[in-house]
This record gives C-alpha cells, sequence and structure tokens, in this order.
C-alpha cells in the first residue's frame, strides 16, 4: 500500500513485476516502424548481446546508476572498447528516457552514468597527389564502374551510400548537377536497405566537376551498351551488369586492394569525404561554401571537423583587420577623431 501511494503522488505508473528485459523489449518493439533499420538493428543488437544479459532480470524500478557503473567498468576491465561501451550506454539510456516519460519510473538512472562519447581520431587524408594518384591508377589498371565511382566520392565528398544509391533521373549531366535522393545501405551487413538520406541537407543538389561529369558520362555509354541507344536510363548508376547493387562493403574492399597496388596509406571509404573536404579548404575555399558542399546541417558542423585546416583564414582576416583599422587611423587621424567626438 505504502509503494502504491507514493506512486500514486510522483505519478508513476505502477508495474511492479515489469523487469528491465520486459521494458526493453516493449521498447524495442515499439521503435520498429520509426527507426531506419541500420539503427533498429543496431539497437537490437545491443538490447539483446549487452542489456538484457547485465540487467534483464532486474525489475526496472529497482535499476540504479550503480549497476550501470559497474558494468562499464566489468565491460571496460574485459578488454572491450569504449566506444561500444558508450554506444550500448547509450541505447540503455534512450530506453529509460521513454520509460521515464511513460513514468514507468521516476528518472533515467542511466542519464549520468552513461560513459562519454570518445573522442573521435583524427581522420586520415589522402594529399591532392595521393588521390590523383589513386584516381589515375583506377582509370588507367581498371577503368570499370569503381573507377568511376571513386571519381564521384573524391570529386563531390558524397556519402558512400548516396554514390551507390544515385539513380539515372537524377543525374543531369547538361547542368552538371545532381540531386541527392537515395541512401543504399547494408542491414547486418547483408540485407541491402534503399532509404532516403538522414537529414533534410544531405537531400540536395551536388555540383559537378568536368572530371566528375566525365565520369558520370562514362557510366551512361556504359549503361547505353547493356541496355541499348533508345532505352531511357533507370535504374542505378552505379551497379553491376544485370543492374543489380554493388555492395557497400565492397567499396571498402576494392579502395584498400587498389591503394595497397600504388603503395598509398590506408584509410576509409568515409575518409574519402575528409580528403575532398581538406583539398577544398587548403584550397582557400570558403568553410561556409564547403559547409554547403558537403550538405552539413550547419556551419559549426564543418567547422568543428575541419577548424584546425583554417589558420590560413584566420591569418587572412586578421591581417584585414589589421589594413582596416591602419587605413581608418590614416584617413581619419587626430582631426577626424576629435571631430567624430
Amino acid at each position: 500500500m505504502r509503494r502504491a501511494l507514493e506512486a500514486e503522488r510522483r505519478g508513476l505508473e505502477l508495474e511492479e513485476e515489469l523487469t528491465v528485459a520486459g521494458y526493453l523489449l516493449q521498447w524495442l518493439a515499439s521503435r520498429r516502424e520509426e527507426l531506419r533499420p541500420t539503427t533498429f538493428a543496431r539497437y537490437r543488437d545491443h538490447v539483446h548481446r549487452d542489456l538484457v544479459p547485465a540487467f534483464g532480470d532486474l525489475r526496472l524500478l529497482d535499476l540504479r546508476a550503480r549497476h550501470i557503473t559497474a558494468w562499464n567498468r566489468s565491460q571496460l576491465a574485459s578488454g572491450r572498447g569504449r566506444t561500444a561501451v558508450h554506444r550500448a550506454g547509450a541505447t540503455l539510456s534512450s530506453a529509460l528516457s521513454a520509460a521515464a516519460r511513460q513514468r514507468l519510473i521516476p528518472d533515467n538512472p542511466a542519464r549520468h552514468a552513461v560513459l562519454g562519447r570518445p573522442t573521435a581520431p583524427e581522420r586520415l587524408c589522402w594529399s591532392p597527389a595521393q588521390a590523383a594518384a589513386f584516381l589515375r591508377h583506377n582509370r588507367t589498371a581498371y577503368a570499370d564502374v569503381w573507377a568511376d565511382a571513386f571519381e564521384v566520392l573524391l570529386g563531390t565528398g558524397m556519402r558512400r551510400g548516396e554514390v551507390l544509391g544515385l539513380h539515372w533521373p537524377e543525374v543531369h549531366l547538361q547542368e552538371k548537377v545532381l540531386l541527392v535522393r537515395w541512401n543504399l545501405t547494408a542491414v547486418d551487413n547483408n540485407r541491402l536497405f534503399l532509404g532516403h538520406p538522414k537529414t533534410r541537407a544531405s537531400r540536395n543538389w551536388v555540383s559537378l566537376s568536368p572530371r566528375v561529369a566525365q565520369a558520370l558520362g562514362r557510366r551512361v555509354e556504359a549503361a547505353r551498351a547493356a541496355l541499348g541507344p533508345q532505352a531511357p536510363l533507370e535504374g542505378l548508376v552505379f551497379c553491376r551488369l544485370d543492374g543489380s547493387p554493388l555492395r557497400p562493403q565492397q567499396v571498402l574492399v576494392t579502395l584498400r586492394r587498389r591503394a595497397a597496388e600504388i603503395g598509398l596509406p590506408r584509410i576509409g571509404v568515409h575518409d574519402l569525404r575528409h580528403t575532398a573536404a581538406t583539398i577544398m579548404i587548403s584550397s582557400g575555399v570558403p568553410p561556409a561554401v564547403v559547409s554547403k558542399t558537403l550538405r552539413h546541417s550547419t556551419l559549426s558542423t564543418t567547422v568543428n571537423l575541419y577548424g584546425h585546416l583554417l589558420p590560413h583564414a584566420a591569418r587572412d582576416a586578421v591581417r584585414a583587420l589589421g589594413r582596416a583599422l591602419e587605413r581608418a587611423d590614416r584617413d581619419h587621424g587626430p582631426t577626424g577623431t576629435a571631430q567624430a567626438a
């Protein structure tokens, strides 16, 4: 009776026998329709592999921050990486926040117990010479669909899924632009899923340089050869001979194999996007323009990612400020100052 009265006083829905496992499975089922398949798969893995084995037998009302802190320590002591522990804990915190909103628990015990987000490792990027050498090697040694895909990845800064999900109706070669509408991903490293990009900023137009337009032009010629000169161009731009999608994992495999063939540093697929951004910023392109080109949601995202590449911009800014002050000092000496006062 005391527990019931206390729950009533605090506005809680009293479900004393609900376990953490029972709640997490309910929460997971409720999120299936609203989450992207890749996000749902990640949440599902965290719930079944980490959270239910660790906390499932506890009553939801009995789960405390000390339980989560102890689990963090045991995971790290076993040699598990901080990033993996953080992600599993973040999933738990998201679920418990929903439980608090439903008034199943008074507050979220994971709020301050989850490991902080680890500092992202510094991205490796190729120099312009290395990037050009990689593209040249692809063009001269292979001249295939992957060679053209790498031209688009490095020449636009597009994401892997956006390039693999590109369809012909979104490509406008005469205007030298394309529209990013789709994103191809692999769920559980197996099932392919074609969906829309995650953010509204990502669903936007991308300008094409002449060499990127040439790479897409080569794909037009390949498609015409396969479909016939009069057939409408439909379906995926980058695909197998039968029109089926290229697998996302194969992009990484091909990138690393061909880079190793000419002795280039080992990088990941997303590092091609960072390479494109680095080359633009190092070439003096204003950060706002780089941000729009990469389709970041905000300019601060670009600055946070690439601010360390902007010393030349800072030097130019303070030099311009100094010149403006010196010019004003010359034009409005002591007399001008007195008149202004």
